[in-house]
C-alpha cells in the first residue's frame, strides 16, 4: 500500500510539478513546449513497457502492475483539473474540464475495460499470436509518432536545432525523475525487487493517452507540443533498459549471496 500511494503521489503531484517549473523556466519564449510538458507530466504511467521492463529487472511485477492500473484510471480524473491547474499559472487558459473526461472515459477507460474482459475469454487462442501482437502495438506507437510530427513538419523545420535542445532537457528530466524515484522508493523502505519496479514503472509516461489529450485539445492552437512527449518516449525506452538490465545484475548478485 505505501508503494503504490507514493507512487501515485509521484506520478500525479511530483512529475507535473518538477516538469512545469522547468518547462516554465526554459522554455518560457515557447510555450508550445511548456504545454508539451505538462501534457507528458500528468499523463499516467505507461500501460505495458513499464511491466515488461520491471520483468526484465527481476522487479516486483504485482506491484509494477497495480501501479499501472490505479494510475490509469484516476488519470482519466486528474489530468483535466491537472492542465487547468498547470496552465493557469503561466496565462489565462480554459479547458472543457468535464467534456475531457467523458472523453477519456470512453476513448481510454472503456476500450481498456472491454480489452481485459476479452482477455480472459481469447488469450489463450491468441497466445500463438503474441510476437504479432506485440509489432502491432509498436507500430502503432510509430503511427502516434509519425501522425504527430507530419501533422506540424514545417514548424519543426523552422525550429532546426530546438528539437535536439528539448530531447536534451527530456533526458536530464527523465535522469532526475529517476533518481528522484529511487530515492522515495528507499525512504519508504521498500525490498529492492519493489525498488526496481517502483522507479522503472512509476518514472514512465504512456505516449498513447498524452497524444489523445493532445490531439483533441491542443494540436491547432500548440501544434508542437507533442515533440516533448515523443522525446519523452524515446528516452525513456532506451535509459530505462539501461536501468532495468543494472537493476537485474543486482538483484540476481544479492539471490547469489543468500543462496552461498
Amino acid at each position: 500500500f505505501k508503494g503504490l500511494l507514493t507512487a501515485l503521489i509521484s506520478t500525479f503531484i511530483f512529475f507535473p510539478l518538477l516538469g512545469f517549473i522547468l518547462a516554465d523556466w526554459l522554455f518560457k519564449s515557447n510555450f508550445d513546449f511548456v504545454v508539451g510538458i505538462c501534457i507528458i507530466a500528468v499523463a499516467p504511467v505507461t500501460v505495458a513497457s513499464g511491466t515488461v521492463l520491471t520483468g526484465l529487472a527481476g522487479g516486483n511485477i504485482p506491484l509494477s502492475l497495480f501501479i499501472c492500473v490505479v494510475s490509469n484510471f484516476l488519470a482519466i480524473f486528474t489530468i483535466p483539473f491537472s492542465l487547468q491547474i498547470l496552465l493557469n499559472f503561466e496565462q489565462s487558459f480554459h479547458l472543457p474540464v468535464f467534456q475531457m473526461i467523458k472523453s477519456l472515459l470512453l476513448i481510454v477507460l472503456l476500450p481498456i475495460i472491454l480489452g481485459q474482459i476479452l482477455r480472459t475469454k481469447l488469450e489463450k487462442a491468441l497466445t500463438p499470436f503474441d510476437r504479432e501482437i506485440s509489432v502491432f502495438s509498436q507500430l502503432i506507437v510509430l503511427l502516434i509518432i509519425f501522425n504527430a510530427i507530419a501533422s506540424s513538419t514545417s514548424k519543426i523545420i523552422q525550429m532546426g536545432g530546438s528539437i535536439i535542445y528539448i530531447l536534451l532537457f527530456m533526458f536530464f528530466f527523465h535522469g532526475l525523475i529517476l533518481t528522484l524515484n529511487w530515492g522515495l522508493a528507499n525512504l519508504i523502505k521498500l525490498n529492492y525487487p519493489s525498488v526496481a519496479a517502483f522507479t522503472i514503472h512509476t518514472s514512465q509516461k504512456t505516449l498513447t493517452v498524452s497524444y489523445i489529450v493532445w490531439a483533441g485539445y491542443f494540436a491547432q492552437q500548440f501544434p508542437l507540443a507533442m515533440i516533448p512527449a515523443i522525446c519523452y518516449h524515446l528516452t525513456q525506452m532506451v535509459v530505462d533498459t539501461i536501468v532495468a538490465h543494472q537493476f537485474k545484475t543486482k538483484i540476481e548478485r544479492a539471490k547469489f549471496i543468500l543462496d552461498n
